[in-house]
């Protein structure tokens, strides 16, 4: 299932949510200028796993080095289709949760649920060498948040069914839940391959996302 768009009006101008995708835009052009370099910049800024397990390999690193990607890896995107695909996503969502929460407390929840997200993957797949980068884990957590502020919401979504293709209303309780089904299983079937970058996706990145999303709204306490 792909969503279009929610039924749920934006109260006020999502002013946070609209910076997150300037800047996660910003930086992927960066990145298209980069060329060679590219890869060097994915290891230096998105999240290494064995960088922070294998003392032989942290130990070149300085404690600022180790701590900027928490931040800097849910900005940075590795291709169009997943660059597209995660703003999307958080232009449907990341409004209404950020009128609940207020412009600050959003974008501390929108950092805080991306390194969790981050910190899920490396327990998860320690000893990867593979840069996870992405705006996932973070936009995972604004999913969940929806899904308990706004179970009743309609999102309209492009659903397959077969070799046909249809449009349907979906209720966001539905629509979240089912994504995070799909995510756990995904998750459980990574690990027993032995990596939780099954299928090129970091699934566990984005189960720690949604469960922190879900707790963070809790401490935040967003508006009535």
């Amino acid at each position: 299932m792909i969503p279009i768009r929610d039924t749920n009006p934006s109260r006020g101008f999502p002013i946070v949510n609209y910076l997150i995708i300037a800047t996660c835009i910003i930086v992927f052009i960066h990145e298209l200028m980069l060329g060679p370099a590219l890869k060097r910049f994915f290891m230096l800024y998105g999240i290494v796993p064995v960088r922070y397990v294998r003392p032989d390999i942290a130990l070149h690193f300085s404690f600022t080095s180790q701590l900027i990607p928490f931040f800097s890896s849910m900005f940075i995107h590795g291709g169009w289709l997943h660059l597209i695909g995660n703003m999307w996503t958080l232009y449907i969502f990341g409004d209404n949760v950020e009128y609940a929460l207020g412009h600050i407390r959003y974008l501390i929840f929108y950092i805080l649920s991306g390194i969790i997200a981050a910190i899920i993957h490396i327990i998860t797949n320690p000893f990867s060498p593979i840069p996870t980068v992405g705006a996932s884990g973070a936009i995972a957590g604004v999913m969940g948040a929806y899904m308990f502020l706004y179970p009743r919401a309609r999102i309209l979504a492009l659903v397959p069914i077969f070799f046909f293709i249809t449009f349907a209303e979906i209720p966001a309780l539905v629509f979240i839940g089912i994504w995070f089904i799909l995510q756990f299983f995904s998750g459980t079937l990574s690990l027993i391959g032995g990596t939780d970058t099954y299928g090129g996706i970091a699934w566990w990145a984005h189960i720690g996302g949604f469960v922190g999303g879900v707790f963070l709204l809790k401490v935040l306490k967003p508006r009535s």
